[in-house]
């Protein structure tokens, strides 16, 4: 089982390892999920693997209490509010879809997500621009693995599930303070 540690180490260290996508991988993942775990505490860092969802993926442990954290592995970026706004809308949507029930994978346009963004952004009489800065943002979460563009549909793009392990309750109520701070302070400066 030794040699096939490392089959499993590398791709968690470089990224996700989703189910579907290599599930001989993902078997060997599964049997070695103990000893993954043990390696990678090595570096501060844990095993996240959501068997339902048929992803895994490494974060930062938090330093237990009286600990001393470790330097980050990877390092933080942060979010621009924009990003993080579609991020939670995102998730929001995803936990909607999840609760109808009709299907596994969430696609939507472009059109449905620039929707759903519109609402909360001032108005403007330049829409090219907001849609130029929609992409961009689209584009910068599709880098973060969170969206996937459907091949031969620019305009559609499938939610991806591991959103949920990144989005949870905590942050969104987090993001929900630091949206009513930017709020307050667009108010006082207008």
């Amino acid at each position: 089982m030794e040699d096939v540690l490392p089959q499993v180490l590398i791709p968690l260290l470089k990224g996700v390892i989703y189910a579907d996508a290599d599930p001989a991988r993902w078997q060997k993942l599964l049997d070695l999920q103990a000893r993954v775990r043990e390696v990678v505490a090595l570096l501060g860092l844990e095993l996240v693997l959501d068997e339902a969802e048929g992803h895994a993926f490494l974060r930062q442990r938090e330093p237990a209490e009286g600990e001393e954290p470790l330097p980050r592995l990877v390092p933080r970026r942060p979010l621009s509010i924009p990003v993080s706004l579609l991020l939670a809308l995102l998730r929001r949507r995803l936990l909607e879809f999840d609760a109808s029930g009709d299907d596994t994978r969430l696609v939507l346009h472009r059109d449905e997500i620039a929707e759903m963004v519109r609402v909360f952004l001032p108005e403007s009489s330049n829409e090219a621009r907001v849609l130029d800065r929609l992409d961009r943002d689209l584009k910068r979460i599709e880098e973060m693995g969170f969206l996937r563009r459907l091949k031969g549909q620019d305009n559609l793009f499938e939610v991806q599930r591991i959103l949920k392990s990144f989005i949870d309750a905590q942050w969104l109520g987090e993001f929900n303070e630091r949206l009513a701070a930017y709020r307050r302070y667009l108010e006082e400066e207008n």
